[in-house]
């Protein structure tokens, strides 16, 4: 066994790795980049390494820097956890050419299912079953767009290079192929270097099961599937294991198709198989067909240990140190259920943009699995991916697993940035999820009741004033010698406007008058009814719903100057396009700046009917969150 590995990673998945290697006697060396400086993952490996700035090529993309940390401090192999170089096989080469292990499979395997065309190729020669499409090298529009309608719409235009959604596009007739190619290949080239894309035909009913396979380049090993489906724009949201409707014989068939999969490329480590499935019938051994193989560790691991037991990243370490496999095939087994949800640092209501911003507060319960790699006072990078943690529960059954689940959420409370908290609490209380019908397509059509955050009611608000106020406990609070002392708070919610009299009727009791209704707020443990917290000019209250409330002074308060009349950068980026000129005439809806932001293209698009008065940036250019992009004025 090594003595002490490099982990070229950041966040959660580094923290997760520095737990297994402590608990086996490795020691771990981290590295950062100036934004990471006071990461949690650097705070808890055993030695740590600078690499540069904050740009992810400056920093976690610079495979020679990483290298030669390793061997400056002495480190015998490099775990490259998910994402950056963990699937790219010169750094794979770099690797082994300077005498280190990599934690993970050869770069051959990585080559033979990096790119999505020819892994389909080579699956099928396996005599593994794959979707219809074009998987060939060929990328001329007009020859894409003949594919494409030859298949037979809907289609799916995807990158052949990487994953997590990034360059795929779905598309339902032919008029909207050409403009829905041309942005694919935009944030592929952006995400990857590669601007390739194949076509598949779109499955109506598409459920997302992938199947966690092992090997030791030789023999290989599946322990079971996870079901992925409940995903928005490709983005994986809640995952479980083991699927739900799952039989014997589709799981047995799935399962040799898997291991199939990793045989025939001689896989060593941890690997996923990916298939996507026919749901609209039951789940049938006929129904499913290789989409890619994901050739490292997957976020959603922690289903699958929950439910085998099995410590994956153990495993990479035994096996890359020259160990067999810890267990065949037939000592692994399914005990329960699991499901794990992933808090994100994003705003749903506005399309689930990326947010940023300082983690004020931060608790979590202590009957579920945590991993994550921030903690209070911690800031959410506009740099990296916008994760705040991983929940996952387990239990004997899904019911029991599901309900876990919901207490859990319940229990977590984030304060300081916009998070999908509430969306997950929805979603994992929809009753279709509940009921195990699920599909890839589920946010989407229910989006208007998942994704709409409710306005909070007057006792929220109250409890949200009586907090801003800061009214300590004590004998004399409240106090007044000749009537009841009172206090007017005002708080903001996006345009909402609140005024709030607080009349203070004994050291624990309030009255609270909002919108014409009084309510008697009295002081319990620590919290007036509901917990909440003041941070700064802020107040977040915690309940079934997390609402945020800005402090206002009524003497300094400033009248909206935008009117609907400036588009700004909902967050820090980079312009891709701009669709636009000044004097143009648009349309509401009408797309004007396509904004690349924590690897993924967004298009803001014109709030209203009018013409272009000025255009404030360029292709190229980097913006802050708040920059005026475009200014409309009303048509002439």
């Amino acid at each position: 066994m090594f003595d002490k590995i490099l982990i070229a990673n950041r966040g959660e998945i580094a923290c997760r790795i520095i737990k297994t290697a402590r608990a086996m006697g490795v020691r771990t060396v981290a590295v950062y980049s100036d934004a990471d400086a006071q990461a949690l993952h650097v705070a808890q490996a055993d030695e740590v390494v600078r690499l540069g700035p904050a740009p992810v090529a400056d920093s976690y993309l610079r495979g020679d820097l990483i290298v030669q940390a390793a061997r400056d401090t002495g480190a015998q192999a490099i775990h490259p956890g998910y994402g950056f170089l963990s699937e790219n096989p010169e750094f794979v080469d770099l690797v082994t050419d300077a005498g280190l292990v990599f934690i993970g499979p050869s770069a051959k395997a990585i080559r033979a299912m990096g790119l999505k065309d020819a892994a389909k190729a080579l699956m099928a020669d396996a005599g593994v079953p794959v979707v219809q499409g074009y998987h060939g090298s060929q990328q001329d529009p007009a020859f894409l767009a003949k594919k494409a309608a030859e298949i037979g719409y809907p289609v799916l235009i995807k990158a052949v290079a990487g994953g997590g959604g990034k360059g795929m596009r779905l598309v339902e007739g032919a008029p909207d192929f050409l403009e829905n190619l041309a942005s694919a290949q935009s944030e592929a080239r952006s995400a990857f270097g590669n601007a390739d894309v194949l076509i598949e035909k779109y499955i109506t009913s598409p459920r997302h099961i992938e199947v966690q396979v092992f090997g030791d380049g030789v023999d290989a090993v599946h322990l079971f599937e996870r079901d992925c489906s409940l995903q928005r724009r490709h983005q994986k949201v809640i995952e479980e294991a083991p699927a739900p409707g799952m039989t014997d014989a589709v799981r047995q068939a799935m399962g040799d198709a898997a291991v199939t999969a990793a045989k025939a490329i001689g896989y060593a480590g941890a690997g996923t198989i990916e298939f996507i499935v026919d749901g609209s019938n039951g789940l049938r051994t006929d129904g499913f067909w290789f989409m890619e193989m994901n050739t490292r560790l997957q976020v959603e691991h922690p289903v699958t240990e929950a439910i085998t037991g099995v410590d994956l990243v153990e495993w990479q370490l035994r096996v890359a140190a020259g160990e067999p496999l810890p267990l065949s095939q037939a000592d692994l087994t399914i005990s329960g259920h699991a499901f794990e949800a992933r808090l994100y640092a994003e705003d749903v209501p506005a399309g689930f943009l990326p947010a940023t911003g300082r983690l004020d507060h931060l608790q979590f319960p202590e009957n579920a699995r945590i991993d994550t790699g921030v903690m209070t006072g911690d800031e959410i990078s506009p740099w990296y991916d916008p994760m705040i943690a991983k929940i996952t529960t387990h239990g004997p059954d899904r019911p029991t697993a599901l309900r876990r689940l919901h207490a859990a959420l319940d229990a977590t409370q984030v304060a300081g940035t916009v998070t999908n908290l509430g969306f997950l609490r929805r979603l994992a209380r929809y009753r279709g999820f509940n009921d195990g019908d699920v599909d890839t397509g589920l946010i989407t059509r229910n989006s208007d009741s998942l994704c709409r955050t409710p306005m909070p009611d007057n006792r929220t608000v109250a409890v949200a004033a009586v907090e801003a106020a800061r009214i300590a406990p004590g004998a004399l609070t409240g106090f007044s010698l000749w009537a009841p002392l009172c206090h007017d708070i005002m708080l903001a919610q996006g345009d909402d406007i609140h005024c709030v009299r607080l009349t203070f009727q004994g050291p624990d009791t309030v009255l609270a008058a909002i919108a014409g209704d009084q309510l008697m707020l009295r002081r319990t443990a620590d919290h007036w009814g509901v917990p909440a917290l003041r941070h700064g000019a802020q107040v977040t209250v915690f309940g079934a719903e997390t609402h945020s409330f800005d402090l206002i002074d009524p003497l300094e308060r400033a009248s909206d100057a935008q009117g609907g009349d400036s588009v700004m950068s909902p967050m820090p980026g980079l312009v891709r396009a701009v669709s636009v000129a000044m004097g143009q005439v648009v349309s509401a809806g009408e797309r004007l700046v396509v904004l690349e932001a924590m690897k993924m293209e967004h298009v803001l698009c014109a709030p209203r009917d009018g013409t272009v008065a000025s255009v404030a940036v360029a292709a190229g250019d980097q913006v802050t969150a708040g920059m005026m992009l475009v200014a409309l004025e009303d048509a002439t």
